[in-house]
């Protein structure tokens, strides 16, 4: 039998293995991280690969046969049981999710090795229940089983950024905080959803929505549970909480939870808005499109403003990716077609670029030791095919065509144009020359700049925020800025492959980008949305 055979015997589970599998493999890598340092990294890579063929095995099918593939946990149909829905949105963000934890993971097998020695364990675990979490809440079709997985995730991303450097306690008390109430709010909004309708099914209520259009309790409950979304989000001016949690987390925690927290967020927040409330109470009855639109302008403003007041490379990355919850917020309720194609489309796009972006830093931090952008100096002659993937990772922020970043940004500027919304199509123009300063500043110091030379018996450790004493000839691989023959070797291969993966992906999701439209993100959008 071979593996293709192997893995379609198994078709019809898939939705359930690709969130069960890295939730067991969670307390495996718990639990065999007592005994060996090395078999927790093998048990989360085996399980986010197998999530992550189950999740291109779905997609596949879903585009293939135009069929919602509806999975019951333990056999129980809907609306008493809990089951799990599989279509074209679900599937591309599930795709998104499975692929960026696995590439982030797998590239960054050394600095788990060196951040989180003799915490292996705890670590892969917690790495595992983040992604499992987010997989359910993309695939699930209860609005209460949600929030359980939101939980999941939450509280495992919550412990995640709490490992990182000294500061990262204070970022991530803040952040429970701020999630916790995002989450209450989501789980009250779920409430009234249930005393109004006796269902906590997304499709079950969708079908007695409709017949209770005037009620207040359904208003209340779809402002509470978009209250809760947009604090998770980070949308201005509930963002307080992203800055200070994605920066001083570990690189490799911000790999995963910087490109794949929000977007799933707003996968939710598009899904409750088409799916549960319906496009017609969302945009004709509520009529709240206006004010949301300008709530995403005055983000997008906000954020790349701020962006380009920080000198800390991390840092910067977080308020651009506030700038981006603004486009995808903005794009879906200028509420035509071209706009939430756009909006949808950024949803994969921003997600790759982001991942591209932080698996930089990754490297970055590893030759360097550093966060801030003076640290890049000279870096097109010592790592030039890193800076090459971090040239088009920064091109595509930008806009440049072919990239992905350009046609995302092409719909949802052609929508704000449809929808008489010019002040969103100002704001993401400067919001892209904002982006171009920044990024070509960067690229100018990392080119024509000397290169910094670091001194190797003291090395700062960013994320214990400890000084490191070593000797020139035993010194930690981890910061290793040695030269050889005058120049700097590049990242390790394990590193450098996955990451140069990613940054070609920018380049080919541009390419395809009308592909995607068509055959996935067209079947999402109602026919009734023009």
């Amino acid at each position: 039998m071979t593996f293709f055979t192997t893995i379609f015997t198994f078709l019809p589970d898939l939705p359930a293995i690709i969130i069960i599998t890295p939730l067991l493999a969670s307390l495996l890598a718990a639990a065999s991280g007592l005994f060996n340092r090395k078999t927790p990294f093998l048990i989360a890579a085996a399980a986010l690969f197998i999530s992550f063929i189950s999740s291109i095995i779905l997609i596949m099918q879903v585009v293939e046969t135009g069929i919602v593939i509806e999975y019951r946990m333990a056999g129980w149909a809907a609306p008493m049981g809990i089951v799990y829905i599989i279509d074209h949105l679900s599937a591309l963000i599930l795709l998104v999710i499975t692929s960026a934890a696995f590439l982030n993971f797998i590239s960054n097998r050394k600095n788990i090795e060196t951040e989180f020695r003799n915490k292996e364990g705890a670590f892969n675990s917690l790495y595992l229940l983040f992604t499992s979490g987010l997989i359910g809440m993309t695939a699930t079709g209860d609005a209460f089983n949600l929030y359980v997985l939101m939980e999941i995730a939450s509280l495992s991303g919550y412990a995640l950024i709490g490992l990182g450097s000294n500061r990262s306690p204070l970022a991530t008390l803040n952040y429970l905080f701020l999630g916790t109430i995002g989450a209450t709010f989501y789980l009250l909004g779920v409430g009234y959803l249930y005393i109004a309708t006796g269902s906590l099914n997304i499709a079950d209520i969708a079908s007695i929505i409709p017949t209770m259009m005037n009620s207040s309790i359904i208003l209340f409950a779809f402002i509470i549970c978009m209250a809760g979304l947009l604090i998770k989000m980070a949308i201005f001016p509930l963002h307080g909480w992203l800055p200070n949690a994605y920066s001083d987390c570990s690189n490799v925690s911000a790999g995963l939870i910087a490109p794949l927290t929000t977007k799933v967020t707003i996968y939710i927040m598009i899904r409750i808005c088409l799916t549960l409330f319906s496009p017609e109470y969302t945009f004709n009855y509520l009529k709240i499109s206006e004010f949301m639109v300008w709530l995403a302008i005055i983000t997008i403003f906000f954020g790349s403003l701020s962006a380009l007041a920080q000198k800390d490379y991390k840092r910067m990355l977080c308020y651009i990716i506030i700038a981006e919850v603004g486009y995808m917020v903005g794009g879906f309720f200028l509420g035509n077609r071209i706009g939430i194609s756009g909006a949808i489309l950024h949803i994969v796009n921003d997600a790759a670029m982001t991942l591209a972006l932080f698996m930089a830093a990754g490297i970055f931090l590893w030759k360097t030791g550093e966060d801030s952008r003076d640290s890049l100096k000279g870096m097109f002659g010592k790592m030039p095919f890193t800076m090459a993937g971090f040239t088009l990772a920064a091109l595509s922020v930008v806009g440049v065509p072919p990239t992905c970043g350009f046609f995302s940004k092409w719909y949802l500027i052609s929508g704000g144009i449809a929808a008489g919304q010019y002040m969103f199509v100002a704001a993401l123009i400067f919001s892209s020359l904002v982006n171009a300063v920044l990024f070509f500043r960067i690229l100018e110091i990392a080119h024509f700049e000397p290169f910094k030379e670091h001194n190797h018996d003291h090395v700062y450790h960013h994320s214990h925020n400890t000084l490191l004493h070593h000797h020139q000839d035993h010194h930690d691989e981890h910061y290793e800025t040695t030269k050889h023959n005058g120049v700097v070797k590049e990242a390790p291969l394990e590193m450098l492959i996955p990451f140069i993966a990613v940054s070609i992906m920018l380049v080919i999701l541009g390419l395809y980008s009308g592909t995607i439209v068509a055959n996935i993100i067209d079947f999402v959008i109602p026919a009734a949305i023009i």
